[in-house]
């Protein structure tokens, strides 16, 4: 059997065009969207869209990715060209990426938990005119990596078939643009997770999509935050909200078993990846501008020698660029993997974990080499070091997801290993 790493057509395509996208609309403003965190244009949020539509992969949606009746059947790359999408992305800037157009992960939800109709309905709209975002609302202050503490509910009302929701969320990133409605923006929406039955624990987990200007959901606060500051990271109230009731994802049937809470979490099986791609990105801008600069001041990559003829820079240099195409390789195997639906629980954790170590390492090893000037606010060195450290803790957090890999690994449940 014979594997190839060649990059297929369409995604190389993509790639080539959103560079200049990266290059010339992101890295050149990195600064000022570091700056003005919650004041980004307008403009650039609606040429992001136009430019994501002139790829022609679209906005950042997960999709199925079907042939054309009558052409070559073909295996669905529609995960890995979001991956190659959100890499060079992030590469430009991670933060205005994560406010770059589309569902995100409120859309992945509803890809890997709703119905086709629900799908159909929801997803069809980031293809429309206007720049439209939907985000994830699952965090609680009581409730991080461990979902099953959830204490938000939703309560079905008999006399009218709508869902009542209260409760409050926390972290949601994307949150203002998805549910606030801004004229410039299409109709988004919210993917709030809530229990349908508190006694049944996990079992009674179910996410509920809430479209944008739905009375009773308010954005009470926009954190200020270390990196990836250009995006927004809501904390959001739920009182009394009534949603219909075809706007549950999944059965609403509760069952004594995980199972609905486990097809739920095929979510995050089909976005870690993702997560991981954006950490990726940074870490390969921060190592490509390191050896520009290495290069300036004379200082060449002798490759193919022995260890020990190697300068100490030249080794760290190396062992970055091993470290970077080791994870993006994990990164690869799982979206390959979501794209042919097969379960990949355990690549999709592995390549968050790897992709959160080597982006922290990377981004502090190039600061570190350049010095004062890695420190200062001259070059990017900084910010991307700054960026880096969110890639190792949303999504699941490094250590949930080292739990996660050693119970697929060692075979153990969750209560037995925790």
């Amino acid at each position: 059997m014979t594997i190839e790493f060649e990059t297929p057509k369409p995604i190389a395509q993509i790639q080539f065009v959103l560079r200049t996208v990266a290059q010339e609309m992101m890295r050149s403003q990195s600064r000022y969207f570091d700056e003005n965190e919650h004041d980004i244009p307008f403009s650039y949020i609606e040429f992001m869209h136009t430019a994501m539509k002139s790829t022609g992969g679209g906005s950042l949606t997960p999709k199925d990715d079907k042939p054309k009746e009558g052409a070559e059947k073909r295996p669905p790359i529609g995960y890995q060209t979001l991956a190659a999408q959100i890499e060079m992305l992030a590469w430009g800037d991670v933060g205005f990426y994560l406010i770059t157009p589309g569902g995100g992960l409120g859309a992945a939800a509803v890809q890997a938990a709703g119905s086709p109709e629900q799908r159909a309905k929801f997803l069809a709209r980031f293809a429309g005119e206007k720049p439209t975002f939907a985000a994830m609302c699952m965090t609680e202050a009581g409730a991080g990596s461990d979902t099953s503490a959830i204490r938000t509910r939703a309560v079905l009302d008999e006399a009218t078939q709508e869902w009542v929701i209260n409760g409050e969320k926390i972290f949601v990133t994307g949150g203002d643009k998805s549910f606030t409605e801004y004229e410039q923006f299409g109709k988004g929406f919210i993917v709030v997770w809530a229990s349908i039955d508190p006694t049944a624990g996990r079992a009674g987990m179910r996410a509920f999509v809430v479209e944008s200007g739905t009375k009773g959901v308010s954005i009470v606060k926009l954190e200020h935050k270390l990196g990836i500051r250009a995006s927004d990271t809501a904390v959001i109230s739920l009182v009394d909200v009534r949603v219909p009731y075809d706007n549950i994802l999944g059965s609403v049937t509760v069952e004594k078993t995980t199972t609905g809470f486990k097809g739920a979490m095929a979510t995050f099986d089909a976005t870690r990846p993702l997560v991981a791609a954006s950490g990726i990105g940074v870490a390969r801008a921060a190592l490509e501008s390191l050896k520009e600069k290495l290069t300036e001041q004379g200082v060449e990559i002798r490759y193919g020698l022995p260890r020990n003829k190697l300068t100490s820079i030249e080794r760290d240099v190396i062992d970055m660029e091993i470290q970077l195409r080791s994870a993006w390789l994990l990164v690869l195997k799982a979206v390959w993997m979501a794209d042919n639906k097969k379960s990949n629980a355990l690549e999709s954790s592995m390549s968050k974990v790897r992709a959160g170590d080597i982006v922290t390492k990377i981004t502090q090893k190039a600061v570190e080499i350049m010095g004062p000037l890695g420190y200062s606010r001259e070059f990017l060195f900084e910010k991307w070091f700054r960026d880096a450290k969110i890639t190792d803790i949303y999504e699941g957090t490094g250590q949930i997801n080292r739990l996660v890999v050693a119970r697929h690994i060692l075979g153990y449940s969750g209560k037995e290993l925790r």
